[in-house]
């Protein structure tokens, strides 16, 4: 895409831009810095940047890249949306080497169904096998 490039280099990740966004997410608000920058060492992390090397779009995966990954902390900074970003961002994740043979590919979204579905995902097949263990305000 013309004046974007997309990098899965974690030293090329924006931990401000990052943390900025996501620290008032409806998913994660108020996530300390400390919190963030740990969850991104620990992940295989995804970025769009401007020519000028802005970074514009994040996701990450969190992976033990055989069997399983989790889609995590996807965003586009609303001066960037509407420009097929985020399916640039699917497109770049979901054809990552490390990222091929995993069984299960899971994510959780309020708002995207639309977009993740251009990309295979579906509604669990199996909710009732699924639990989860929630604490909405720990980062209260």
């Amino acid at each position: 895409m013309s004046g974007y490039t997309t990098s899965s280099n974690l030293k090329d990740m924006d931990l401000d831009v990052i943390h900025g966004f996501i620290s008032h997410s409806y998913w994660a608000k108020g996530i300390p810095l400390k919190t963030m920058e740990k969850a991104i060492n620990n992940s295989l992390c995804f970025g769009i940047f401007t020519d000028n090397g802005d970074q514009v779009a994040f996701a990450r995966m969190i992976t033990d890249s055989a069997t399983f990954a989790y889609l995590a902390d996807v965003f586009v900074l609303k001066e960037h949306q509407g420009k097929g970003l985020s399916k640039l961002l699917m497109q770049s994740i979901v054809e990552h080497p490390d990222l091929q043979g995993i069984r299960r590919i899971a994510l959780a979204t309020s708002d995207a169904h639309g977009l993740y579905a251009q990309f295979g995902f579906k509604a669990l097949s199996s909710p009732e096998n699924f639990m989860e263990l929630h604490q909405p305000d720990v980062y209260k």
